[in-house]
Formats: C-alpha cells, sequence, structure tokens
C-alpha cells in the first residue's frame, strides 16, 4: 500500500500502534494530536478534579507530550491542531445544554461527528494527505455491487466502536484508515512494547475527557457558574413524593440516590424540564417497545424504503437486541423491538446492525 496519511495521535496506545501499523504497510504518516482543551478555561473550570498522574487529566498536556514522544520514536513529523473552540462549542456546550433540557447527551458521538470526522478530516484533506487515520476498532469496506463504503464492526467485540461512529458519510469513509478493526487490544499492546513506546502500559482513556471525575453534574454547575435548581419528584398521578436536587443529577433508570424510602425502590422514568419535575415509578415502568429517532444517517443505504429485520443498540455497553425498522420521513427512524427495552434515554445513539454491517442510526427523540 502507498498513499499519505494523516494519523490522529491521541497520546494513548491505540493511535500508537496504528501509526505503528500504517508505517509497516509503507504509507507516508504525519501525526497530529488535536488540542482541544484551553488551558486557562481548564484551570478555571475543572480545578481541583484533574489529576494527570492518576489518569484523570481533561487538560492533556501530557497526552500530547506522549503523542509527540511516539511520532519522534517512530521517525514521522508531528503537528499539533488547535480545535477548542470547536470543542467547546460543539461537544462540551452541547453536553452541558442537553442535561439542562433533561436530556442525556452522548459527547463522544458530538467529538466524533463535529471534531474527528469534521475538524480533523477538512483538514488532513485541506493540506493534500489521501487518508486519514485513527485508532477506532472498526472497520471499512466497499460493496461490489452498490459502490457503497460499509462501516462494520470491530473484530474484538469487546473493543468494537462501531457505535459511536454511525453518523461517518461517505466521503469520510472513503478516506478513512482504521488499521485496528482486525485487532484485539492484547494484540495492539504487543505491538506498541515491541517498538518500546511510552504508550505500550498507558492506561484506558476516561469515558468523557473533560469530565475527568465522572461528576457530570458538578461540572455543569462550574461550567454554567450557578446551582442546579430544585424541584419535585412526583409519581405517574402527578402526587409530590420529595424534592430532588436538580434535573441534571438524574439518569433515567436510576435508583440509587433518590432519598425515598420505600419497600420497592423507585426507578427515574422520565423528566419534565418545563415544570422541574422527575417522574418516578417502579421498574415495569422503564420498559417500552418502540423508538424514534431523528437527525438520522444511513451508511449502507441511502434510506430504508420498507421495514426490515434489523439488530438494533440504544446505548453504547449493551448487546444488540432485535426488531424491525422503519424509515418513517426523510430524518427519522422508528424501531419496535421484538422485546421491550429497559431505560431508553432520549438523546443517546439508536443504532440499527445488519450482522456486523451498520445500517446506519440516529438521536433518539422519543420512545412509547
Amino acid at each position: 500500500m502507498s498513499g499519505q496519511v494523516l494519523v490522529a495521535m491521541s497520546g494513548g496506545v491505540d493511535s500508537s500502534a496504528a501509526a505503528i501499523l500504517l508505517k509497516e504497510q509503507s504509507y507516508i504518516c504525519r501525526g497530529a494530536t488535536m488540542k482541544l482543551i484551553d488551558d486557562d478555561w481548564a484551570a478555571n473550570c475543572c480545578a481541583g478534579v484533574c489529576d494527570s498522574k492518576r489518569g484523570k487529566s481533561c487538560c492533556a498536556i501530557s497526552d500530547i507530550e506522549d503523542a509527540r514522544s511516539v511520532a519522534y520514536s517512530l521517525n514521522i513529523p508531528f503537528n499539533i491542531f488547535n480545535f477548542t473552540d470547536d470543542f467547546r462549542e460543539n461537544v462540551i456546550e452541547r453536553f452541558v445544554r442537553s442535561y439542562c433540557e433533561g436530556v442525556t447527551p452522548n459527547p463522544c458521538i458530538d467529538c466524533n461527528r463535529f471534531i474527528k470526522f469534521n475538524k480533523f478530516f477538512r483538514r488532513g484533506i485541506d493540506l493534500g494527505f489521501d487518508f486519514i487515520a485513527t485508532g477506532h476498532y472498526a472497520r471499512v469496506m466497499r460493496d461490489s455491487v452498490t459502490g457503497r463504503y460499509l462501516l462494520k464492526k470491530g473484530l474484538d467485540d469487546s473493543k468494537d466502536q462501531s457505535y459511536v461512529l454511525y453518523m461517518m458519510t461517505q466521503e469520510q469513509l472513503s478516506r478513512v484508515l482504521f488499521p485496528l478493526g482486525n485487532l484485539n487490544k492484547s494484540r495492539v499492546r504487543e505491538i506498541t512494547r515491541q517498538h518500546n513506546l511510552v504508550t505500550a502500559d498507558k492506561g484506558e482513556s476516561q469515558d468523557i475527557c473533560f469530565v475527568p471525575d465522572g461528576n457530570y453534574a458538578s461540572f455543569i454547575e462550574r461550567y454554567m457558574g450557578k446551582s442546579a435548581e430544585c424541584g419535585d419528584f412526583i409519581d405517574k398521578n402527578g402526587k409530590k413524593l420529595g424534592q430532588h436536587r436538580g434535573i441534571i443529577r438524574y439518569t433515567i433508570g436510576q435508583r440509587k440516590g433518590l432519598g425515598i424510602a420505600r419497600a420497592t425502590p423507585y426507578y427515574v422514568c422520565s423528566k419534565n424540564i418545563e415544570d422541574n419535575t422527575i417522574m418516578l415509578g417502579d421498574e415495569a415502568d422503564l420498559y417500552t417497545e418502540h423508538v424514534e429517532a431523528k437527525d438520522i444517517n444511513l451508511i449502507s443505504c441511502e434510506q430504508i424504503e420498507t421495514p426490515i429485520k434489523v439488530k438494533a443498540k440504544v446505548r453504547y455497553r449493551q448487546k444488540e437486541e432485535e426488531g424491525i425498522a422503519e424509515q418513517i420521513d426523510n430524518d427519522k427512524l422508528r424501531v419496535k423491538f421484538d422485546t421491550k427495552q429497559k431505560g431508553i434515554a432520549i438523546g443517546q445513539a439508536l443504532v440499527l446492525y445488519d450482522g456486523e454491517t451498520i445500517i446506519g442510526g440516529g438521536t433518539i427523540s422519543a420512545t412509547y
């Protein structure tokens, strides 16, 4: 193989292994790290929670240096792209706004959509690179009949990241390389150890890089500069059950930390931002059969002409469930699951699969 490749290097083991494999395949590589968090902003908004020594840093200064070290070790040029404004606008602010509107966002999907495969992708193409490469565990193939580029699951089920890539376009898929798609994590670490890279034994990255301690509510309050407003817990009949500490502190399906004594536990079933109430109910109230999604992106086809049998996910760490999917207008999907699903959250992604191939997906907008 040959061609010029811009490799997204995060300072982690996966992107390091991706760069090694591409070099071994005779690609001409350049590494680049995306600076996503402004130092002054991080100091103000994440004060007291960042700890790079324990791998809980959103500031990523050490990650940038690790990426630079790997690039130099592999003898490939290295750049830093400053996307801090774009990341704040399209990832952090969307995250904060979604929680304040009572929905549950997926910032990793937003980062892939707006930063990695938009800003970074466009920068690479504008600089004249033939391909963009990342350390995602996924695969791209081309359908010999339709000519469409297909996104497929990574072969290692425990690391497969196809769910967070469902928004990729045909143009992006035609110019992206996923060198780790056929590998498992142990093999990836072995590759980096063979090259004595500083990232070989580095821990896994945080789920949400800008919330290093995992406390979403505290982060949102620091970001907004004010505390969340308290409100009422109610039951399905509107009866007041107690007081909550702010809608941003609760997620659909949550049963712990509600502060309401009962012989059988209450669960968070829905949130109403207009009157600042959270409806609690029994576990049975969490189950739903139908889900709708908007802002859709289809990969394996231009549109779903008739209802089709699929497997679908409504959250990242979930096994696929069988159901019937149909496209009900240009920008909306509906799935009727064979088995009722528990705790589906508005704002998460609905992703459709045909075997190991991703059909497409969208943002969950309704359940019933």
